[in-house]
């Protein structure tokens, strides 16, 4: 049955107040200061004074609010960061180090910053060269916080002046040289060169950066030019081609030529070498002949006879026999002589000289014989 149907009875849910009116507000303010006394050791209910907290409460708010602030100011450097305190805005001389640390909050503002870390800056943008010519170039600038408290205290902004040190240095070092030097060979030199730039830039401002590293990335002619660019690029590889191809050719020519003159040289020197030694030889033993022959002339003269018709004779193929006892001479053909007959099978095909010696006497006895029989009939 529902509270207000007809013969519920008084049944109103809110505790058949009647004319009482809405609750007392202020008595349930005063049950809530008694509930926080007797939290933090006050006395309740009848035992309060005036509705207050006593100095045991005091106490106890105020060492915990004391150890909420001590814990604000724990904080934490890690290895590869440094620390700059300012207090009251002043800049501390100590730079905190790595480790556990207390600060007092609120007095005392902590920045961290980290000096290992290398990071890097892009930048790109059409420069003039002193030719007069129009690059592009794009470079990447690595750096580290060096210093903590320039870093932090010297520049608003140091990345801002970095780039702008960036821009002022390539664009005095790319201004200052050729464009052959910047788009080609001679990238290395200008990357140094803007590393070295900026640098003394940075040190200037007292940014405490340091520059690491300065890499170009890209150096061209801008695109509405590129291809006749890459035309005259063209024309000087094949002029350098040419040019290696020619070296080439003399490098292998000339030595060769050189050779060639040394070896003859070396064949001249030897043969004069040759004749000289063997006119020594000559007149050396022309001078034992002469001695040989002081002592016994027949049998040197006969010697040097046998040996000067050796020498005229022993390249001929033919020889004439003069027979002791008879009117004829006898003629030997030792070209046919050496010729081995067809069926011999005891013969080498190439016979020796003694061989031929041997059958030239066979055929000299054969005609002696011949001849004596001629001469007895």
């Amino acid at each position: 049955m529902a509270w207000n149907e007809p013969g519920g009875g008084d049944k109103d849910p809110w505790g058949n107040r009647g004319d009482q009116g809405p609750p007392d507000l202020d008595e349930a303010f005063r049950k809530l200061q008694d509930q926080l006394a007797g939290i933090f050791g006050g006395r309740g209910g009848g035992g309060r004074s005036g509705g207050g907290f006593n100095s045991s409460a005091v106490a106890g708010v105020l060492v915990v609010l004391a150890l909420i602030y001590g814990g604000l100011g724990l904080y934490q450097i890690d290895e590869q960061e440094r620390g700059v305190v300012l207090r009251f805005g002043a800049v501390q001389d100590d730079v905190v180090m790595p480790g556990l640390h207390w600060n007092p909050p609120i007095i005392d503002r902590v920045i961290k910053v980290n000096v290992t870390r290398v990071q890097s800056h892009e930048h790109k943008a059409l420069m003039l060269t002193e030719d007069e010519n129009i690059v592009d170039v794009s470079l990447t600038v690595q750096w580290v916080a060096r210093d903590a408290k320039d870093f932090v205290l010297q520049v608003r902004n140091p990345e801002v002046s970095l780039e702008h040190a960036t821009e002022s240095a390539l664009r005095h070092v790319v201004g200052s040289s050729g464009m052959d030097q910047v788009i080609t060979d001679g990238r290395e030199a200008v990357a140094l060169e803007v590393q070295e730039r900026l640098q003394a830039y940075v040190d200037r401002y007292q940014t405490g950066i340091l520059v690491s590293k300065v890499n170009i990335d890209e150096s061209a002619p801008p695109n509405q030019v590129r291809d006749a660019f890459d035309d005259v690029q063209k024309a000087k590889e094949d002029e350098q081609r040419v040019i290696n191809e020619a070296n080439a050719v003399a490098e292998s020519v000339v030595p060769r030529a050189r050779g060639e003159a040394q070896k003859q040289i070396e064949r001249a020197n030897a043969y004069r070498d040759q004749v000289i030694a063997r006119a020594e030889g000559e007149a050396e033993r022309f001078v034992k002949l002469l001695a040989e022959y002081q002592l016994a002339e027949q049998v040197t003269r006969d010697r040097l006879y046998i040996d000067a018709m050796e020498s005229v004779l022993g390249a001929t193929s033919k020889v004439l026999v003069d027979v002791p006892g008879g009117n004829n001479l006898l003629y030997l053909p030792l070209d046919r002589l050496a010729q081995m007959p067809a069926g011999a099978e005891s013969r080498r095909t190439d016979p020796s000289p003694s061989q031929i010696t041997e059958e030239a006497m066979l055929e000299i006895e054969r005609r002696q014989n011949a001849a004596r029989a001629r001469d007895n009939r």
